[in-house]
């Protein structure tokens, strides 16, 4: 029925002009959008290109920050600091006018040909000009207003002790990567991990927006040392001069807690600036090298305690034991053994005291070979000290099934054996803790560390004795003395072995001693290469050295006298017995 209306109702019909307009209309919007799509296509596609362009997204890193290093005592080490970071989007940039071309050069320290072809390389999207610029200039490249020239936000080391924390801090390189020292050794626990985000930038290389976290960046954990920064420069500067004084090729200084075996102060001389750029001078010279853990050499006389030690330890001798050192010299097989001059007879404290070879090489070898190996490697020589620093050395202890009866003997006073001036500063922590030997340590240690039995406390106490009288008038190292403490130490003297044969003018330098005797807190050794002035002895030239750092560490440290100064040169009486 509807559909029968619907077909008798008149429908409207549209007026031919109108039709007309209306089809007018459509061929015109269609020819619009036409001639639209061609201009975009060919007429003005460059234009387009570069104001898409000025508008794109980008993955970008997130570092987590870098964690400090610190002394015992919160004291900074090392620190992240934000610097900017030149870059250039070679796709961005246009018409630089030759005077923003030379400002930028100038600004930038760099020849205006490199810049021009950093940003004019079209097939790169981000090219550096110059990474870790400080803000007053980034400040001022900004404000030359060049087209495509961005900058990025990193972050830079900087070690405010400089040189004299350098052989233990290390630096890193400027991908931010620890390359010496702790910043190398401890790198992954300091570094932490990276995180990305998308943004979107515009045309000057600024971030207009975020688009997408990626992964959230890890902070870097922070490192608190062993090392006390103001003994640290105590031992540095005492080193420095005397490397200076004496003309050595190079020196290393190490101070040990004596009852922890917590490293203090770690120092080596020649030195470097970790803030400064590290030249191929300075690598070829060696003055990146930790020589306290990374160089081994003969210690001389400074072995002496330990074959005494072990010698009382086993009963083959007492501290009043007699030994005949004249005429003073002694033959091992086709092998002469000197002393300095001829002491006769020495009680074995005696020959401890003036450093007698002879009496000293007549205990070892009253003794098994095996013996006189087992003290040596107990105490640690020949294996890594574990201070989990890169390049540290074991030193060389061979199996005492190899050695030769003279081998034996010189072994004795510290010939034919290779040892680091930690490991030595190390193996002397039995006789400050009553016979343990303590493991050392660069990083701080909250609760007590357990030792390794080595000698019994009575033998650590007898051997202590003996060393005090080593730093007292009649011994070799006066000049170690510290006034208001008891002291004890042992000296050290031995021809440098250049290529394999001892030279007869060149000589390592050494004392090891530690302070106050009655409850030693500090360990100290010194260690000079080849002093040149005149003065060669270990008691001349390192045993003033330690004398310093151990009078200021101590009164910096309030440590108590435990003795009038007027009675610093009273030795203790050991009677003498028996002979050997």
């Amino acid at each position: 029925m509807l559909n029968k209306l619907d077909q008798l109702t008149p429908q409207p019909m549209l007026k031919p002009w109108r039709a007309m307009l209306l089809f007018g209309f459509l061929v015109l919007g269609l020819t619009g959008l036409i001639v639209r799509a061609a201009f975009l296509q060919g007429v003005n596609n460059d234009f387009l290109q570069k104001e898409g362009a000025a508008r794109y997204s980008k993955i970008v890193k997130m570092s987590g920050d870098r964690g400090m290093i610190k002394d015992r005592n919160g004291e900074i080490l090392a620190i992240s600091a934000p610097v900017a970071s030149v870059y250039a989007d070679p796709l961005m940039v246009e018409d630089v006018s030759s005077f923003q071309l030379e400002q930028l050069a100038r600004l930038l320290d760099m020849d205006k040909s490199e810049i021009e072809k950093r940003i004019y390389r079209k097939s790169s999207r981000f090219v550096y000009l110059k990474r870790w610029i400080v803000p007053e200039i980034a400040d001022r490249i900004a404000d030359l207003k060049i087209k495509g020239i961005g900058f990025e936000t990193e972050f830079k080391r900087y070690y405010p002790e400089g040189e004299i924390a350098a052989h233990v801090v290390g630096f890193t390189d400027i991908e931010d990567q620890g390359q010496e020292g702790v910043e190398h050794g401890w790198d992954a626990m300091l570094s932490g991990e990276i995180g990305s985000r998308r943004v979107l930038k515009d045309n000057k290389g600024r971030i207009i927006g975020d688009v997408e976290n990626i992964r959230s960046p890890k902070q870097g954990q922070d490192i608190v040392l062993s090392l006390d920064r103001r003994v640290q420069h105590i031992a540095h500067q005492a080193l420095k001069q005397a490397v200076f004084d004496h003309r050595a090729a190079a020196g290393s200084i190490v101070v040990l807690d004596a009852q922890s075996g917590e490293i203090l102060a770690l120092s080596n001389f020649p030195a470097y600036n970790p803030n400064a750029t590290v030249t191929n001078a300075m690598v070829a010279n060696r003055f990146l090298v930790n020589r306290a853990l990374v160089d081994t050499f003969e210690p001389g006389s400074t072995l002496k305690p330990f074959p005494i030690a072990v010698a009382i330890e086993t009963g083959l001798v007492n501290p009043g034991t007699v030994v005949q050192t004249a005429p003073g010299t002694f033959r091992v097989g086709r092998s002469t053994i000197r002393d300095v001059s001829n002491k006769g007879e020495l009680t074995v404290a005696e020959v401890l005291q003036v450093s007698s070879n002879v009496g000293t090489v007549k205990i070892a070898l009253s003794m098994p070979a095996q013996t006189l190996w087992e003290i040596y490697n107990n105490v640690g020589f020949g294996q890594l000290a574990g201070t989990g620093f890169p390049g540290e050395a074991s030193g060389v202890l061979r199996p005492y099934n190899t050695w030769r009866t003279i081998e034996q003997a010189t072994m004795a006073f510290g010939h034919g054996i290779s040892v680091s001036l930690l490991q030595i500063a190390r193996a002397y922590t039995i006789f400050t803790t009553g016979g343990e030997l303590k493991p050392v340590s660069i990083l701080k240690q909250d609760f007590p560390v357990m030792g390794q039995r080595v000698i019994s406390q009575k033998t650590a106490q007898s051997v202590s004795q003996m060393l005090e009288m080593a730093t007292l008038p009649n011994g070799t190292a006066p000049l170690a003395q510290v006034d208001g403490y008891r002291v004890a130490g042992k000296t050290g003297t031995a021809h440098k072995l250049i290529d394999g044969k001892y030279a007869k003018k060149n000589y390592i330098s050494s004392f090891v001693g530690f302070a106050p005797v009655s409850n030693p807190r500090l360990i100290v050794a010194v260690m000079l290469d080849d002093p040149s002035a005149g003065k060669y002895f270990g008691g001349a030239v390192a045993a003033p050295v330690f004398s310093h750092v151990m009078t200021a560490a101590l009164r910096l440290l309030n440590v108590p006298h435990d003795v009038p100064s007027t009675e610093l040169n009273a030795a203790p009486a050991i009677l003498a017995t028996g002979g050997i």
